[in-house]
């Protein structure tokens, strides 16, 4: 009966292990198919706070690009956002694309609130899959997405950053 039981248990720990094993391996194989995905823009729907559809196709040609995911009710985001507002005039030939999960009266009001609704270079997109975080390979609050002229992806960053280092990491006069 002790043999079995020992027998049982070994056959359960290998059975954990090899499980264990799987799911890592399946986590990693899915970060690399990520990494590769957006190492230039991915293609994606979302839509806009007038709630028309806005797809990759609607970016500017040749000119950066900066995601932006954010929480209207995140002190860091609003942060950010004041910041790119006080230097737009720095920002001409870069294009601003601001994603949230969050219902677009929600966002509208956050776009309104930092004035950036009349600038053409900056969007504010609803997320109404959830979907941003997973393609974009993006999991904290606020994180910038920042894309060369070329749409070839330059640099993840988690949290704010200071506008002067965006122009710096775009290479913009």
């Amino acid at each position: 009966m002790k043999k079995l039981l020992k027998t049982l248990l070994l056959i359960l720990f290998l059975v954990v292990l090899l499980f264990l094993g799987y799911q890592i391996i399946s986590k990693i194989n899915h970060k690399k198919e990520v990494v590769q995905n957006i190492k230039t823009i991915p293609d994606f729907l979302y839509q806009d706070i007038n709630r028309k559809s806005f797809t990759n196709k609607n970016l500017q040609k040749a000119i950066p690009v900066i995601f932006i995911y954010f929480n209207t009710e995140c002190e860091y985001c609003n942060e950010e956002a004041q910041m790119i507002r006080e230097n737009i005039e720095n920002f001409k030939t870069v294009q601003f694309i601001f994603v949230s999960f969050e219902k677009p009266e929600k966002i509208k009001k956050f776009a309104q609130n930092h004035q950036l609704t009349p600038y053409d270079n900056v969007h504010f997109l609803h997320d109404s899959k959830v979907t941003f975080a997973a393609t974009f390979d993006v999991n904290s609050l606020p994180c910038i997405v920042l894309y060369d002229k070329d749409q070839n992806l330059i640099e993840k960053i988690r949290g704010q950053i200071k506008p002067a280092i965006l122009i710096k990491k775009l290479n913009i006069e």
